[in-house]
């Protein structure tokens, strides 16, 4: 049987309706007794618009149906064409950022669908479009300049319990984070006690991925995965009297609850099925674009992508919703504000005097008046921040720190003694976490807020005080595994 992923390598879009047409002419000619290899190297010429071999007439009968739909999609035969003049773009902040980041900028500019970008303070490399990287689009949606984690997301809670409770009762609060979130990959709540949300009322059909993952999706919800995912308590200091939509308080300090995740495993499955599809609907595009390749809004796959990307941010707001909640409930508390912010999205936004697809993929929306969460790291201060709404950023600003290292230099350059010195000297408990997020791995925060204050106000400062992440027995970083050996 010739598998899926040999014809899509051949050069088949990842499209399934038209890889289901090619597995069952491929297969049905291999069983006739054709051979595998020359099957495969038929259906490349085919899917590569080359001569084909002759003697290849029976195969081109079998074919007709794939052949005809990949005939009807002239833009995969059609060369790659950069613009002429990349579009403009402009960097934010006072660090040296890394070279990778700054030329996946630059390479996002030269697609033909760009309009324009920027570039964070916090920015470091990612896939495709760099994270911290601002990109806006007509008429298109960019699978992996969402991001993998689709609608990652920030949320915070400030609670009506005295901050000088926690520091006396930390026992309790140690015990509502432990009851009442799970993190790591695959996590959920046991099955007595599975969280319910209305979300999952939506129409979960509107994609195949969503639709085969809803009863995933339904098992993990109010969890949070691992890497830079966390829930913890905090010291909020509001130095002014704060008069905003849902966070209105007088100045002073207060206990705040913070949380970090996003969609979780469907989010991460539709990123995945969009990006591959992506990429096979332009098999033109150079490598070091290829991670950029698009969808069209006006085409099935475009329409299917949004709808699951917009139905992945109510998934990853539900979460969050059920963390805080199910946390308030735990310790007998009610909120006093709260304020929340997706980044890893896509937005439709009107720019000047059209609409722009404006893609924030480790960006927080910075509209005149929007309130925004920037968090450090599990041992350096977090931001709530009031946006400017400076169009040159296209109303954006960071969303955290950013690394400074990657995870496999955190793990040969850091050791644990380090990290849990650092805790220890700014008075954080971290109740579990991994190495490779402690917060020598990123970069200075106060640096990365003042090189955007034409972009944000800071109106209060979060001191984490009480932390939960993945376990470090949960990470199984890449680079430590071994064939037949235990990471």
């Amino acid at each position: 049987m010739i598998p899926s992923q040999s014809l899509y390598a051949a050069g088949i879009p990842a499209v399934a309706d038209v890889i289901a047409k090619a597995m069952k002419a491929a297969n049905i000619a291999e069983n006739d007794g054709y051979a595998k290899t020359d099957i495969l190297a038929f259906v490349h010429c085919l899917a590569h618009n080359k001569d084909l071999p002759q003697g290849t007439e029976d195969l081109q009968k079998r074919f007709l149906e794939v052949s005809a739909w990949l005939d009807s999609h002239p833009a995969l035969h059609r060369a790659f064409v950069a613009r002429q003049t990349p579009a403009p773009w402009k960097c934010w902040g006072n660090l040296v950022l890394e070279d990778l980041a700054v030329a996946q900028m630059q390479n996002a500019s030269e697609l033909p669908v760009a309009v324009g970008g920027a570039l964070m303070p916090d920015a470091h490399a990612g896939y495709g479009l760099p994270i911290g990287g601002v990109l806006a689009v007509r008429h298109a949606v960019i699978p992996y300049a969402v991001g993998v984690d689709i609608a990652c997301r920030m949320r915070m809670t400030v609670l009506d319990i005295p901050f000088e409770d926690f520091e006396k009762e930390q026992r309790t609060f140690i015990e509502a984070l432990e009851t009442e979130t799970r993190f790591g990959v695959g996590a959920q709540f046991e099955l007595w006690r599975l969280r319910q949300h209305q979300v999952m009322e939506e129409d979960w059909s509107i994609s195949p991925v969503t639709n085969k993952l809803k009863g995933r999706a339904a098992v993990q919800l109010g969890t949070s995965g691992c890497g830079n995912h966390f829930v913890e308590f905090g010291e909020l200091h509001l130095s002014e009297n704060a008069v905003e939509p849902g966070f209105t308080l007088p100045a002073g300090k207060y206990l705040a609850l913070l949380s970090h995740s996003g969609s979780r495993g469907t989010g991460e499955a539709v990123a995945q099925h969009y990006s591959k599809l992506a990429m096979s609907l332009h098999p033109n595009m150079p490598d070091k674009l290829r991670h950029l390749a698009w969808l069209d809004l006006d085409s099935e796959a475009g329409q299917e992508y949004w709808a699951a990307m917009e139905l992945m941010g109510k998934y990853a707001s539900a979460n969050h919703e059920l963390i805080h909640t199910s946390i308030l409930k735990h310790l007998g508390a009610k909120a006093l504000a709260m304020a929340e912010n997706h980044h890893n999205f896509a937005w439709k936004e009107r720019v000047g005097d059209e609409e722009l697809v404006i893609h924030r993929k480790g960006a927080t929306p910075a509209h005149e008046g929007k309130l925004g969460l920037i968090p450090g790291s599990m041992g350096t201060p977090g931001f709530l921040v009031r946006g400017k709404g400076n169009l040159a950023s296209y109303n954006s600003c960071s969303h955290g720190a950013g690394r400074a290292m990657s995870r496999k230099a955190a793990y040969q350059k850091l050791t644990h003694e380090q990290w849990e010195s650092f805790l220890r000297e700014r008075r954080v408990k971290l109740i579990s976490g991994s190495l490779d997020e402690s917060p020598m791995a990123y970069k200075d925060i106060e640096s990365v807020i003042s090189g955007q204050l034409d972009l944000v106000d800071v109106l209060a400062r979060f001191l984490p005080r009480l932390v939960k992440m993945a376990p470090e027995k949960d990470v199984k970083p890449f680079w430590m595994k071994k064939k037949g050996k235990k990471s």
